[in-house]
C-alpha cells in the first residue's frame, strides 16, 4: 500500500512536469513568431534560453519516468501513463527545436523591409499554439474529447499552410528579388505546421493513454480526407506501453 501511494504521488509529480515542460512549449512558440513578425533579432536569445530550459525538462522527465519503471514496475494505466510522458517529452523537445528554428529566420530577413504586413503568420501561431496547449492540458485533465478536438484543427493548420504558400508564391512570381524573403516565409509557415503535427502526435498518445485504443493516424486522416466521420482503427493494450 504504500509502495502504491510513493506511486501516486510521484505520477502527480510527473503531471507538474510534463505541463511546465507545455507551458515553456507554447511560450517559445509566441516568442519565436513576435521575433519574425517585429523583426527583433534581440528576442532571438529570449527563445533560444526558453529551447535550452525544455531540453532541460526533457532530461529531467525522462529520467524521472525511467526511475519509476525501475522502482516501481508500474502496469496497465500507470504503465500508459509513462510511457505516454516519455513520448510527449519528444515532441515537446521537438516544438522548441522548430521554435528555435523560426526564430533563426531573422537572422536572413535582418535589415529588410518585409513585401507585406505579416498577418497571416500570427494567425496561424494562434491556432497552433492553442494547439499546443489543449494538447498538454488533455494529457494533465485526461480528457479524451479535447485531445480528439485537435484533429479537426489540424485540418485548419494545413489549409492555412496552404494559403500562406499560395500567397507568398505570389508575390515571388511578380518579383524575383523577394524569392529568398518569401521562401523564408514560407519556411516558418511549414515550421508551424509541424508543430500542429507533434500536437496531434500528443493527442494521440492521451486517447491511448486514457482509453488503451490506439489511434491510427492514416485512418483518422483518410476519413476526413473523404469527408467523413473518422473512424480510428484500435486495439487495446492494458500492459504494454
Amino acid at each position: 500500500m504504500a509502495s502504491r501511494i510513493v506511486l501516486t504521488v510521484e505520477l502527480e509529480r510527473l503531471n507538474e512536469e510534463v505541463s511546465r515542460m507545455g507551458q515553456l512549449a507554447k511560450e517559445v512558440i509566441e516568442k519565436a513568431v513576435k521575433t519574425i513578425v517585429s523583426a527583433d533579432p534581440s528576442m532571438k536569445k529570449e527563445v533560444e534560453a526558453l529551447d535550452e530550459e525544455i531540453y532541460r525538462f526533457d532530461t529531467i522527465i525522462e529520467k524521472h519516468c525511467l526511475d519509476l519503471i525501475a522502482l516501481h514496475s508500474p502496469v496497465a494505466g500507470d504503465l500508459r501513463t509513462v510511457s505516454t510522458c516519455l513520448k510527449m517529452i519528444t515532441d515537446l523537445n521537438r516544438i522548441g527545436r522548430y521554435a528555435k528554428d523560426i526564430a533563426e529566420v531573422i537572422d536572413a530577413l535582418e535589415g529588410q523591409r518585409y513585401f507585406k504586413r505579416l498577418v497571416s503568420i500570427p494567425l496561424m501561431a494562434n491556432v497552433v499554439t492553442g494547439m499546443v496547449d489543449d494538447a498538454v492540458d488533455s494529457f494533465v485533465a485526461r480528457d479524451t474529447g479535447k485531445a480528439r478536438g485537435l484533429f479537426s484543427r489540424d485540418d485548419e493548420v494545413d489549409a492555412l499552410y496552404e494559403s500562406i504558400f499560395r500567397e507568398v508564391l505570389t508575390y515571388m512570381m511578380e518579383d524575383p528579388k523577394k524569392v529568398p524573403m518569401g521562401m523564408h516565409f514560407i519556411l516558418v509557415a511549414r515550421y508551424l505546421e509541424r508543430i500542429a503535427d507533434h500536437s496531434c502526435n500528443i493527442a494521440e498518445r492521451v486517447v491511448y493513454m486514457i482509453t488503451g485504443e490506439r489511434v491510427d493516424p492514416v485512418e483518422r486522416k483518410k476519413g476526413r480526407e473523404e469527408g467523413r466521420p473518422s473512424n480510428e482503427r484500435s486495439t487495446s493494450h492494458d500492459l504494454s506501453p
